[in-house]
């Protein structure tokens, strides 16, 4: 991990280990339901207040806890026309598989890359100190492979333009 990204990376993860102090919360609406509040909106008294942790306006993170659930939307860092493509295509693969990440969104929030919703269900079943590990690799990780991909992307760009244009040398 590199100097600059610690404290950014710090930041999010005390963040979430605080947020992630979950219960259940029966639906004040409707009998037997429990939906995640943070995604319900239907009682305002439970909802705490959103956090932005960001590095810069292109790179950060809106943490919204409630009473049993935080949402956790990830704006990923896309420098140029090409980021934002690979990052899209990236995020959309993801998203295709959310079943798979159990705690990925579908659907990120308006604004931002990704999106993971955790409920208490989920603190309930796994190590909350391991789903916030995971959030805190998949941002380093997500990063790295977008870099990769441009730097792969380029080099084909190259080789291609290399074998066009010694078609014309001839």
């Amino acid at each position: 991990m590199s100097n600059t990204l610690k404290p950014y990376l710090n930041a999010v993860k005390a963040t979430l280990t605080a947020a992630l102090c979950l219960e259940n919360f029966a639906s004040q609406l409707v009998e037997r339901h429990n939906k995640p509040e943070v995604e319900a909106g239907s009682t305002k008294e439970v909802l705490l207040n959103p956090v932005v942790i960001s590095r810069n306006e292109n790179e950060k993170v809106l943490i919204e806890p409630s009473i049993n659930s935080v949402r956790v939307s990830i704006k990923i860092k896309q420098a140029d026309e090409i980021e934002q493509i690979l990052c899209h295509k990236f995020t959309r693969f993801l998203m295709l598989r959310a079943e798979n990440f159990v705690i990925l969104r579908k659907k990120p929030i308006d604004g931002y890359s990704i999106s993971f919703l955790i409920t208490n269900f989920h603190t309930e079943q796994m190590f909350k100190h391991k789903l916030v590990d995971f959030i805190i690799q998949f941002m380093e990780e997500v990063d790295k492979e977008i870099s990769e991909m441009k730097l792969s992307l380029n080099a084909r760009a190259r080789i291609v333009a290399e074998e066009y244009l010694k078609q014309f040398n001839n």
